[in-house]
């Protein structure tokens, strides 16, 4: 047992107090989220704060849930070149004076990182301050920042069991990657309407325009299918007028929106996903059985998204278009195959549903839970 650890176990509150820290992408903090209501629906009273940067998206994602949020001034270090690298570099102690502040205002009972940049200077603060820490990490690649926090946190949580591999130590415990609750809780199918086939397009919580470049090329392939499909496009801020333009006056039945605040019902009505393969969309579509169209992001840092993608195309649960291979056409041809094949698309489901890890926010909460002696 760590100092942190005995020194947390002599008062424990009726409510936990709980430090997330880290996003930057939809994909650091959804599981974040998972994790914070998971701790208030089972600890009456706690208290969650998130610690961010300072980007809009992470705001944008805050605001919609029930907790608070404080940023700190802090950017990533990847690609930023040399005199924008030592800048970002400056930061870093005034964000770590910022991390000080933070945790003895709220006084947490342990601090967890959730990935991104914002999680490093918070739980090295949690560390010098001797309150638990713990990281989560979501992809099959870790990022930068937890690779340099393994050995300063407690514990180190991980969503693949590849992910062992890359990290140069620490506590390292797989646990799957937390789905948001609301994605498992059953939906009502009274609204679906099942003459139509339903497609859900989502290029992550900042969009992807090379995907939605194609959906808008598809749709002049699939004209002849326009009265029996049902699209529902999320398409990131940068790319909505573009998006929203080619479908006004198509004919096609659709939703367009830059974000889904209700992802959880437009998973539901899905008959099949077209995304991006970050580490939080393969594991929702695995808890939820979701049969998708997969478009790995090319730039992931060693390529991790198309070994995300791969764990799933390897058991039939997803297809793959490589973004360099992707086209209106080929992907008219993989949504008018599953359309007219719906066997295939079950079977789909059923393969990517075994690939699925529901229960990872539980096997979270009691490494927690232990940590804080509950």
């Amino acid at each position: 047992m760590n100092e942190g650890q005995g020194k947390m176990k002599e008062h424990i509150p009726s409510g936990l107090r709980v430090i997330l820290a880290g996003g930057g992408t939809g994909g650091h903090l959804f599981p974040g989220l998972a994790i914070g209501r998971e701790i208030v629906h089972r600890y009456k009273g706690s208290e969650v704060l998130f610690v961010t940067g300072r980007r809009k998206i992470e705001s944008d994602i805050l605001i919609n849930s029930e907790f608070r949020q404080s940023a700190i001034c802090i950017e990533g270090l990847m690609k930023r070149g040399l005199i924008k690298g030592l800048m970002v570099i400056s930061m870093f102690p005034f964000s770590l004076l910022q991390s000080i502040f933070i945790i003895r205002r709220l006084s947490p009972d342990i601090v967890i990182g959730v990935g991104g940049y914002s999680a490093g200077p918070v739980c090295l603060a949690a560390r010098l301050m001797r309150v638990a820490t713990a990281i989560h990490e979501q992809n099959s690649f870790p990022g930068l920042t937890n690779r340099l926090l393994c050995r300063v946190v407690d514990r180190v949580f991980i969503s693949f069991e590849q992910s062992r591999n890359f990290f140069p130590g620490g506590n390292i415990i797989f646990t799957g990657n937390p789905i948001r609750r609301e994605l498992l809780e059953k939906q009502e199918d009274n609204h679906r309407d099942r003459e139509k086939f339903t497609v859900l397009i989502t290029g992550g919580s900042q969009g992807a325009s090379a995907t939605n470049s194609a959906v808008i090329d598809a749709l002049g392939v699939m004209s002849g299918r326009k009265g029996r499909l049902l699209l529902i496009h999320q398409t990131g801020e940068a790319d909505y007028l573009r998006v929203k333009d080619a479908y006004e006056g198509s004919g096609f039945q659709y939703e367009v929106t830059p974000f889904i605040k209700d992802i959880a019902f437009a998973y539901h009505q899905a008959d099949i996903v077209v995304a991006r393969a970050g580490a939080t969309t393969i594991s929702e579509l695995a808890a939820l059985g979701k049969p998708s169209i997969l478009i790995p992001f090319p730039y992931a840092a060693n390529d991790h998204q198309l070994t995300n993608a791969r764990m799933l195309s390897d058991i039939g649960g997803a297809e793959i278009i490589l973004q360099a291979d992707l086209n209106g056409e080929r992907l008219a041809a993989l949504l008018m195959k599953y359309m007219d094949d719906r066997d295939a698309l079950k079977y789909m489901g059923e393969q990517v549903l075994r690939a699925g890890r529901p229960n990872a926010v539980n096997k979270i909460m009691d490494q927690l839970e232990d940590m804080v002696g509950r």
